[in-house]
């Protein structure tokens, strides 16, 4: 009986299969390697419906949030860059992290005119499948941490662009009233 089940083992062991990145006759462009099918979710992870990579239905990156920023969303993504982000991006996410103060290439400014008119998808997407000398983080920071991120990466933006002008009024009075 034992015998059996080795033979039968060692059979799906020696089956036919590529090497990565090998040859292949099999497919019209000769990879044996396939690309991520887009739609596909990875194991282990639900079905967002494109929104884990910060896109739409119709592909097209996201240019709004699928829930409401609340307190608790920015308080959530917050914690989360501070833990994932500000190493490299720094705490204000000016790209002056301690990673990069002890010599490592610095990211972008979250505060620069191209990023600040991206859509919130872009930095969803950058997060879960990596941007130039970034690395994904999609094994790591689940699809609904990934929008708190990007809604505190857009309290960040705003933070630092704000006037008082731009507060309500009746906090622009308290504000002026404090002392």
């Amino acid at each position: 009986m034992w015998l059996a089940t080795v033979g039968c083992n060692q059979k799906m062991n020696d089956g036919p299969r590529y090497k990565p990145l090998a040859a292949s006759d099999f497919f019209p462009d000769g990879q044996s390697a396939r690309p991520r099918v887009r739609g596909t979710i990875f194991h282990g992870e639900t079905d967002h419906g494109g929104m884990a990579e910060g896109r739409g239905p119709d592909g097209d990156l996201a240019v709004a949030f699928p829930a409401p920023v609340t307190r608790d969303l920015l308080a959530r993504g917050q914690q989360r860059f501070d833990i994932f982000c500000s190493p490299c991006h720094g705490r204000l996410g000016n790209g002056d992290g301690m990673v990069v103060q002890r010599g490592f290439r610095a990211p972008p400014s979250y505060h620069t005119d191209r990023l600040r008119q991206a859509p919130v998808g872009h930095f969803v997407d950058v997060i879960a499948n990596g941007f130039g000398a970034m690395s994904s983080y999609g094994t790591r920071v689940p699809p609904a941490d990934r929008w708190a991120i990007t809604a505190y990466i857009r309290a960040l933006q705003r933070s630092q662009r704000t006037t008082i002008a731009d507060l309500p009024a009746d906090q622009r009075q308290r504000l002026l009233e404090t002392p």
